[in-house]
């Protein structure tokens, strides 16, 4: 299962939330860049550039990334990616990945919100954290980006009928309601029949 939606929509929140019901690892690529930049890793020291400009990390630094924390032992029940992926590149490298180990993706959840609403809620998430990567210039920036390259993305599964959409606005135990009951909804439509 993946969770995609833009930046401040809770992905992070709701991977957890639904990893934590459904008892498989979250798998969130933000997590692992902030953790390699805190390390200052080469990885982290290049991927840190990226980040503070608001851009993505290049598909060659994510892929591998991806490609090498799926083939750890803990996804073998099943995993929820978050972050990943975000580009049609990356959808594409992902399939060979799940093909490589005979999986395929059975849902997608696209947590939905409005740019004024998530602009606002990132805004006062920086004061709180301070994170580099959240002013306003880069969020904007940062929204541009997931609309010009991630909706290609959400076309693409919802091609596929595996993309369910969830309203990513309210209290964070409505939308993990919602997020559950749309991934129950999803997986019935495409388990196999008995």
């Amino acid at each position: 299962m993946l969770i995609i939606g833009p930046p401040g929509s809770g992905k992070g929140t709701q991977a957890e939330k639904i990893s934590e019901r459904l008892g498989v690892v979250a798998i969130s690529t933000g997590d692992i860049f902030r953790a390699n930049v805190m390390g200052e890793t080469p990885l982290g020291v290049e991927a840190k550039k990226y980040i503070d400009a608001g851009d993505f990390v290049p598909d060659r630094v994510t892929n591998k990334m991806v490609r090498d924390r799926l083939k750890e032992s803990d996804v073998e029940t099943g995993f929820l990616l978050d972050g990943y992926p975000r580009t049609t590149a990356q959808v594409d490298y992902l399939d060979e990945i799940l093909a490589k180990g005979e999986a395929k993706l059975d849902v997608v959840l696209q947590l939905t919100a409005d740019d004024e609403e998530l602009v606002h809620r990132l805004l006062g998430r920086s004061k709180e954290t301070g994170r580099s990567d959240d002013n306003e210039t880069v969020i904007r920036h940062r929204l541009d980006l997931y609309h010009e390259q991630t909706e290609a993305v959400v076309a693409k599964y919802a091609e596929r009928g595996i993309l369910t959409q969830v309203d990513g606005i309210g209290p964070i135990q409505f939308v993990t309601q919602r997020a559950m009951a749309a991934v129950s909804d999803a997986a019935s439509i495409t388990a196999p029949a008995s």
